[in-house]
């Protein structure tokens, strides 16, 4: 579940963990971007489309966004744990901070301009950040473009928060789901005259094992890929919105039978 398509990174890492599993992608386009909205609603917004998704009685919650974690975790899992898993969303700051130490390098946070002014995210840093240079980066309207799926507003978001990040940036933590499914772009935006650009930490891949392992199975990447897909909307049962295609997570995702019922 997500406010909008930030969810089509970890849907997708769940496909190609499990190409046997149904998959109920939970949005909510009638209350979106939740970003702007006080704990109190985004709570509230966070715990209907969580309940839509509930209805379909799956085996766990992925709570693919962090601005929902943040505000609204404790709420969800009160309503929905035991009987269904709540696995939530945190920036990878802890395993890049780690890196980090190790190799002497820095770190660089991309985040929403709320988070990135948050207590949350400042006490992420003070608790994990293990003394590493640690460089929090605004990143104005880029949420917003990769919802649009708009090839101009991503580039134009991309570039300006790339511009904002030290050029000797050798990690960059995404700090909000939507970012991954650019995660190429920001790559070799940050590139500059190196030959790679810089690590990105994004939180896919381990909200997908943690979803696996409360859910009670493992991963199997050569699985028949049987799994159908149910998209809501605001809990309207409906279609890939158009601007999920722009991405390779959402064209993933949609060679999948759509569930219509």
């Amino acid at each position: 579940m997500d406010s909008g398509i930030g969810l089509l990174a970890a849907a997708a890492a769940v496909r190609r963990a499990r190409p046997d599993a149904d998959l109920v992608l939970s949005s909510d386009p009638d209350g979106l971007p939740w970003g702007p909205r006080d704990a109190e609603g985004i709570i509230e917004r966070a715990l209907q489309c969580a309940r839509a998704a509930a209805a379909r009685r799956p085996d766990a919650l992925i709570v693919a966004c962090n601005t929902a974690s943040v505000h609204a975790l404790p709420a969800l899992r009160a309503d929905l744990e035991p009987a269904l898993p709540v696995i939530g969303t945190v920036p990878a700051v802890k395993p890049a901070a780690a890196a980090a130490v190790r190799t002497g390098g820095r770190v660089a946070i991309w985040a929403t301009p709320a988070t990135t002014g948050s207590p949350y995210q400042r006490r992420l840093i003070d608790e994990f950040g293990n003394g590493a240079d640690i460089t929090p980066v605004p990143c104005h309207g880029l949420a917003d473009a990769v919802e649009s799926g708009d090839e101009d507003l991503i580039t134009a978001a991309v570039q300006a928060a790339a511009e904002r990040t030290p050029a000797d940036v050798e990690t960059v933590v995404l700090g909000c789901t939507h970012y991954e499914l650019v995660g190429n772009r920001i790559r070799e935006a940050l590139r500059g005259t190196r030959t790679e650009g810089p690590a990105l930490q994004g939180s896919a891949a381990a909200v997908c094992a943690q979803a696996l392992r409360r859910a009670g199975t493992r991963p199997d990447p050569g699985a028949a890929p049987t799994g159908d897909l149910t998209v809501l909307h605001s809990g309207r049962v409906a279609a890939l919105p158009e601007a999920a295609l722009t991405y390779a997570e959402g064209r993933l995702l949609a060679a999948a039978p759509a569930s219509l019922a």
